[in-house]
């Protein structure tokens, strides 16, 4: 009769069973003392053997309960191999569970609050230090609320942080344990924030342990992101005055940023935290208009005014009635860059709200030179050339915000912090002076008008953008860096990239324009001469430097003989065989432009004489054993460009005019184009495939010499 089935499923698990509980027996054999010989063997219950659990479960189930029972043993080794081992384990959901359930937390918490003291030997503190990340590991899986910590706890973890000569690895994993706290329960919050004081993690930031500045760095955002706006901005203000002012160095900014070590990735994003932090203490003026009936406000605009025009206003408003005296102030906000006569209005907008008069009154007290340049420059030009101040700035400080996030709440991975930040006090009032520098340096740059207020903004976005992307250390060399960012290079990296984006810079691509170029070029020199052939009506130049007298010139059809005449005002042009002079093209010893050319060489410096220079072109050829000359003023710069490039084509030398270049360029992007059709978004390797190597020998051809049999 066979067995019944329940038996022999009992008979498989046990089977299972015996190899993982053979190596568990010899990973947590106890130690016994020497006077008493260790057990031949370990009965385990019959009840933990015939369970319906899994073979897995029943030995982690079995593990748990073996360390923690090695847990409570008198020997201090015993206790840190148990700890060991519970390290190892703790990261496994199921095994954790199984400790949970088993008091295992409580267990690990009385050894905390009873304390190994960790300025014992080196023995002591690893005991705590296994302990403390034993139970931050259990704690994580989140089974168990940081909120069921008890106070006593809470505190005994901050007297570790507190304390000043401790093992090395206790403090990193006792701040870690805060920052969970901190972050979970805000009652236990308050308990962290009113028992650890600020100075003292700031004292952990100047230790060079990177590994203790990183968690007291992350102990200090979670302080500051669950303090108040008013407890959080006295708090940062204590950082900003350690990191700036303390007399053992940059606290933040030197044994951190400028560590010679690698900043790490958790590092880098709680650096990020602090920055969004400090930035948002800017959210409640940028989020505030500004209020007409606030006699500070109005004092503070009028201060602006004053700035910029006292010494104006004084000699001018003296004795002026209060309405000439008002229309006098309602015309030098104008001059500022208001758009309306009464400048609250244009505040009235958030953001910026009054974060951009705090800009502008900053950049005025503390840079008075360049704001008093800035508006009577300004001032001086035509209306539609000026540069308003108070409107770039309104602007200017809306797309530092947008730049900055300012308002955002924190990302929870984001890395992207600026150094230059953590170095300079009031950095944001101080990257604005540096910007509307850059604004209007950039207005001049692209000759602007009012109408290209919004390209100008796009290119100063840019420019910022991209400065700010290279993480300058400080203010000074992000003003350098961009500074050389002109309108100019902003161009030509916009070309670039849009090159790289459309894989023309790739290297195939790259061979094939190469190959193109060729035939491109007959194709323009083909065209330019085509051009020769049809003629053009030039302009002949008196003593008087008068154009009064209209002459034709073109290119035979054979190209072989230049032909040339006068013609009447408002003809037409002659046919090429009616014309009475010929040059031939083999008498032509040489193209001459600009300055090099006889008919405007010698001549003034004067405006129209530029124009002439840009114009002119000669040939030189031989009469009568003697050098002449034939020369020309193209009607337009195409012109110049089309017969300079045609008269080139004919001598054999080089297209070297910009129009030349434009129109290869031009062609190259439209052949490569349309060669490259049929691989749209398949991907260019930017090298060829490997050839393979040569066979080992050539023995494998045919020889057709030899008759078959």
């Amino acid at each position: 009769m066979a067995p019944p089935r329940n038996v022999v499923k009992i008979a498989v698990q046990m089977r299972d069973a015996i190899p993982q509980l053979i190596q568990l027996d010899q990973v947590t054999r106890p130690v016994w003392p020497p006077s008493t010989p260790p057990p031949t063997s370990f009965p385990l219950p019959t009840s933990i053997l015939l369970t319906s659990a899994p073979a897995s479960v029943r030995c982690q189930d079995l593990e748990a309960e073996w360390l923690l029972g090695r847990l409570q043993s008198g020997s201090r080794e015993v206790r840190r191999e148990a700890l060991q081992h519970l390290v190892l384990l703790a990261p496994d959901m199921t095994f954790a569970q199984e400790v949970i359930s088993r008091d295992g937390l409580q267990r690990l918490g009385t050894i905390i609050e009873d304390g190994d003291d960790p300025r014992c030997p080196p023995s002591l503190g690893e005991v705590l230090a296994l302990t403390l990340r034993t139970f931050l590991e259990l704690m994580e899986h989140g089974v168990v609320s940081w909120e069921t910590l008890s106070i006593p706890f809470v505190r005994k973890v901050v007297s570790y942080v507190n304390m000043n000569l401790m093992d090395a690895s206790v403090q990193p994993l006792a701040l870690r344990l805060l920052e969970s706290v901190t972050l979970s329960s805000p009652a236990l919050g308050q308990l962290v924030k009113s028992e650890v004081p600020l100075s003292r993690l700031l004292v952990h930031l100047q230790v060079m342990n990177q590994q203790l500045q990183t968690k007291a760095m992350a102990l200090l955002t979670a302080l500051l992101q669950g303090a108040s706006p008013a407890e959080r901005k006295v708090s940062v203000h204590l950082v900003a005055g350690w990191a700036y002012t303390h007399t053992h160095g940059l606290a933040v900014l030197q044994n951190i940023i400028h560590s010679a070590a690698p900043l790490g990735d958790e590092m880098a994003h709680h650096l990020y935290v602090l920055q969004s932090l400090t930035l948002g203490l800017l959210e409640p003026r940028m989020r505030m208009p500004l209020d007409p009936y606030s006699q500070e406000q109005r004092e503070q605009l009028q201060a602006l005014r004053q700035a910029a025009f006292e010494p104006e206003g004084e000699s001018l408003g003296t004795g002026l009635s209060a309405d000439r005296r008002r229309s006098l102030c309602a015309r030098e906000f104008r001059k500022l860059g208001f758009s309306n006569s009464n400048p609250g209005q244009d505040l009235e907008r958030v953001p910026p709200g009054l974060l951009a008069l705090d800009n502008m009154l900053y950049f005025s007290r503390h840079a008075p030179s360049a704001y008093s340049r800035f508006v009577l420059e300004n001032s001086s030009r035509e209306d539609k050339h000026e540069c308003p101040f108070a409107r770039s700035s309104i602007q200017l400080t809306v797309l530092l915000c947008e730049l900055l996030r300012v308002g955002e709440p924190c990302s929870e991975t984001a890395q992207d912090f600026s150094p230059m930040f953590f170095g300079q006090d009031q950095s944001f009032h101080e990257l604005f002076c540096v910007s509307i520098q850059l604004l209007n340096k950039t207005w001049k740059e692209m000759r602007a008008t009012q109408e290209d207020f919004d390209k100008v903004m796009q290119v100063v976005r840019e420019q910022l953008a991209r400065t700010l992307a290279l993480k300058p250390s400080s203010l000074e060399l992000f003003r350098t860096k961009v500074n050389a960012l002109t309108y100019g290079e902003v161009l030509r990296l916009r070309q670039t990239e849009r090159l790289h984006q459309e894989g023309t810079l790739a290297p195939p691509i790259l061979e094939l324009r190469e190959k193109l170029k060729p035939e491109l070029m007959g194709l323009i020199r083909q065209q330019r001469l085509l051009r020769l052939c049809e003629g053009t009506l030039f302009r002949k130049i008196s003593s008087r430097r008068r154009q009064d007298k209209l002459w034709f010139c073109c290119l035979s059809p054979n190209h072989k003989v230049l032909q040339y005449g006068d013609v009447e005002e408002g003809a037409s042009p002659p046919p090429p065989e009616s014309l009475p002079e010929q040059l031939p093209v083999a008498d032509i010893r040489a193209l001459l432009t600009g300055k090099d050319c006889p008919h405007v060489r010698e001549k003034g410096s004067g405006k129209q004489n530029k124009d002439l220079y840009e114009l002119a072109f000669s040939v030189s050829y031989d009469r009568e054993e003697e050098e002449a000359y034939l020369n020309f003023i193209a009607p337009s710069k195409r012109e110049f460009h089309l017969w300079t490039d045609g008269l080139s084509a004919l001598l054999g030398s080089p297209m070297g005019s910009e129009q030349t270049r434009l129109d290869l360029e031009q062609l190259l992007t439209m052949e490569t184009k349309l060669r490259l059709l049929e691989l749209e978004n398949v991907p260019i390797p930017e090298k060829p495939p490997p050839i393979p190597p040569p066979p080992t020998n050539f023995n494998f051809c045919y020889d057709c010499s030899i008759a078959e049999p």
